[in-house]
């Protein structure tokens, strides 16, 4: 991965403080989790200092440098992020799945209908358009409404692994199916179930797609304080030219200023000589 761009010290300070990214506002419970990622609307769960962006992980170090260690079983921050990621899906009070390019993500219930309406398979025609596989364990689901992964399998017929989880990954990204609950005995499993069992209401709001890529540009921007050339559309999953349309749309309304060609900034932050 290319090393990240050198940010003024301002916009360092301004991530420091609404990424969590000091020792005096770790993360450390469930509830702290929730209210992080309500402030930040969205955040990766294990994402390291190495993508910019809010992450759990990060917040749960309190660090801007914070590097996701080889061997993470012993590493305590980490296996602290992954339980808090647990204690989340079970309590099911943020979403979280594995959304647009593969990304693992926590939202916001207030940013779950943007980045349905940016990223979501439209009901009518989704049948034709997920794969057998993917329709197969939908069927299913829709008939039991929660399996865990070897029942969904056996039950929809994907019986080889990786099919199965790549049909996972893609009612995940359409923002079908999600998982409700980890379990690690008699040995790990998650549970799945329809997106609509906890967002129903959320995931049935109509939403023009632009509109929608504008607010979660917006919600980047706010917690970022600058975005360079690439950012928002590395960490979210958005293409370059969806994010451009995005940060221009927040130029136009004032919110964001641009220094130079591709770099956006907050338009109330403070402007300084190495802009």
């Amino acid at each position: 991965m290319k090393p990240l761009p050198q940010l003024p010290e301002v916009i360092e300070e301004h991530r420091d403080l609404h990424w969590r990214r000091e020792g005096s506002r770790r993360i450390e419970t469930p509830l702290d989790a929730e209210g992080f990622i309500e402030q930040v609307g969205f955040a990766g769960c294990l994402t390291d200092a190495r993508w910019s962006g809010p992450s759990l992980y990060v917040a749960v170090c309190g660090r801007r440098d914070a590097i996701m260690p080889r061997r993470v079983q012993k590493d305590p921050e980490s296996s602290l992020t992954w339980q808090l990621k647990d204690a989340l899906v079970e309590r099911g009070n943020v979403y979280y799945a594995k959304l647009a390019r593969g990304k693992t993500m926590f939202l916001a219930p207030r940013m779950v209908p943007y980045f349905h309406a940016a990223w979501s398979k439209q009901q009518s025609g989704t049948s034709r358009r997920l794969s057998p596989n993917a329709r197969a364990i939908l069927r299913v689901l829709r008939r039991e409404w929660e399996l865990g992964s070897a029942d969904l399998r056996s039950e929809a017929g994907v019986t080889n692994r990786r099919l199965f989880n790549r049909a996972l990954d893609e009612l995940q990204a359409a923002m079908i199916v999600i998982p409700s609950q980890v379990v690690y005995q008699p040995r790990l499993t998650y549970i799945w179930t329809l997106g609509i069992s906890r967002f129903s209401e959320l995931l049935s709001r109509t939403i023009a797609r632009r509109s929608a890529v504008c607010e979660i540009a917006r919600c980047f921007l706010a917690g970022a304080g600058m975005t360079m050339p690439g950012e928002l559309a590395r960490f979210t999953g958005l293409s370059r030219q969806d994010a451009g349309r995005a940060n221009h749309a927040l130029l136009a309304d004032g919110f964001a200023t641009t220094p130079r060609a591709g770099v956006y900034r907050l338009a109330d932050t403070e402007e300084t000589p190495d802009t």
